[in-house]
């Protein structure tokens, strides 16, 4: 059985009230498109069509290899989008159609498995895909005659009293038999309240002709359609909890899933614990033993084995094991800490390596800098690495102590256990083992407090 998938994201999505276009608002770190065709293309499609509006520049540009945009110019129903794209669809006998909208992305390919597989099995016109719903506003009602089978679909705009008692709804999800599916869409009327071609529709007009309908019933939950953006939070936390339940099972520890916010392109390892407020994007790997939380924000990082973080916030960035971030520390793109290095309360650290087991305990600025291994950096410490025009290297040696407070003028090196003075502007390089040292020399002035009282007091 060939499969052909349409994608219907041509919906105007007004309701959003956003700048995107609706398809493409991300759930869980992806376009809501993008989730619809992954569970597609699990079927192997041997030809995939998305449908979108005219101006959808921002959703052609995303979609895969291989899907082919058909734009629909007016927005006058599903079963008008559905005849653009018969137009670029050459059927054979034995070809069958996927129907899938692109603001349902809690379908799984589990269920349009199933589905496929049941339409095979009964040898239907058309499969549709169905759940029970508590409250099923909104939706299509699947009306069944008294043997219980599928008769016809009806939208909820539509539907008369005895029907809105109906909580079985339709989802929007469809398989067709491609020998009929032409004929049956240009049957399609708009005598309704919307004054559109309705895709349901195909279902009465099929069913009437004789033709097997079958429905395959899912869980409520994978029809949820997307069309406010309060609609778009209770689908992504949907997606959070499916994310965590299995990250769980694959020996993750989560004091409160709840309030931890992973992506789907996040990896783990067992053995990582994640404590609340702990969110998690793009392309971040998390090996074993590593502690993240409470409240981290960590985007396209690597963090080691073992390594603790907390309270900070970490982009494009490598921790090593056993290494510590935190808290209030602040982690920015080239970011590198080695093998049990610390970046500590109220440092910030950006295209930088730290070498292993060196240290930048807190109230530091560490940019364009290497810090050999074992080095400390002391409190109040920054690389002054822009001169107004171009960006300049730090490089500390191993074991380097430098003082609380010291100002390294970039370009400058400090070498392998040498030690800066606390309070020193360094503007030279400073040899191995030497002391680098740049203050004026203190003095004490007996009796300013009384001098400086008195002249206030007169004025």
């Amino acid at each position: 059985m060939a499969i052909r998938a349409v994608v219907l994201g041509a919906g105007e999505g007004s309701r959003m009230k956003s700048i995107l276009p609706k398809v493409i608002h991300p759930v869980a770190g992806r376009p809501m498109i993008e989730w619809v065709l992954n569970a597609t293309a699990s079927l192997d499609p041997v030809q995939t069509v998305v449908v979108v509006k005219p101006d959808a520049d921002q959703v052609v540009a995303m979609l895969p290899d291989g899907a082919t945009p058909v734009v629909q110019p007016k927005q006058l129903g599903t079963a008008h989008a559905l005849q653009y794209a018969l137009e670029v669809i050459p059927l054979d006998a034995e070809d069958h159609v996927l129907v899938v909208p692109a603001d349902t992305p809690l379908i799984t390919s589990d269920t349009l498995a199933e589905m496929a597989k049941l339409h095979r099995r009964t040898g239907a016109a058309v499969t549709c895909v169905t759940a029970n719903m508590e409250d099923p506003t909104g939706y299509g009602r699947v009306v069944r005659d008294g043997w219980g089978r599928v008769e016809r679909i009806v939208e909820h705009a539509d539907t008369n009293t005895h029907e809105r008692e109906i909580n079985e709804i339709n989802g929007g999800v469809y398989m067709f038999d491609g020998s009929l599916i032409r004929e049956a869409v240009a049957r399609v009327e708009r005598d309704n309240v919307q004054g559109e071609y309705y895709l349901p529709d195909m279902v009465a007009i099929l069913g009437a002709e004789g033709y097997g309908i079958s429905a395959y019933r899912t869980d409520a939950e994978e029809l949820s359609g997307v069309n406010t953006q309060d609609q778009l939070a209770g689908v992504a936390e949907i997606f959070r909890h499916r994310i965590n339940r299995a990250w769980m099972r694959d020996g993750v520890w989560m004091q409160d899933p709840g309030r931890v916010y992973i992506n789907a392109s996040v990896r783990l390892e067992a053995g990582v614990r994640i404590l609340p407020g702990v969110h998690l994007e793009g392309s971040t790997s998390v090996a074993e033993g590593a502690e993240l939380g409470p409240d981290c924000f960590i985007k396209d990082s690597r963090i080691g084995s073992g390594a603790r973080i907390w309270y900070s916030v970490l982009r494009g960035v490598s921790v090593g094991a056993d290494a510590e971030v935190g808290p209030f520390a602040s982690l920015r793109p080239g970011a590198e800490l080695g093998d049990g290095a610390k970046a500590g309360t109220f440092v910030e650290v950006k295209n930088s390596v730290v070498g292993a087991r060196a240290k930048v305990p807190h109230l530091s600025y560490v940019g364009d800098a290497e810090i050999g291994e074992e080095a400390n950096v002391g409190a109040g410490t920054i690389t002054a690495n822009y001169d107004g025009y171009d960006k300049h290297r730090t490089r500390i040696g191993s074991r380097a102590q430098i003082g609380s407070n010291t100002v390294l003028v970039a370009p400058v090196e400090v070498g392998s256990e040498a030690y800066t003075g606390a309070g020193s502007a360094i503007t030279r390089d400073v040899p191995d083992g030497a002391l680098g040292v740049e203050r004026a020399s203190q003095r004490e002035i007996p009796g300013y407090a009384k001098r400086r009282k008195a002249r206030h007091e007169a004025e």
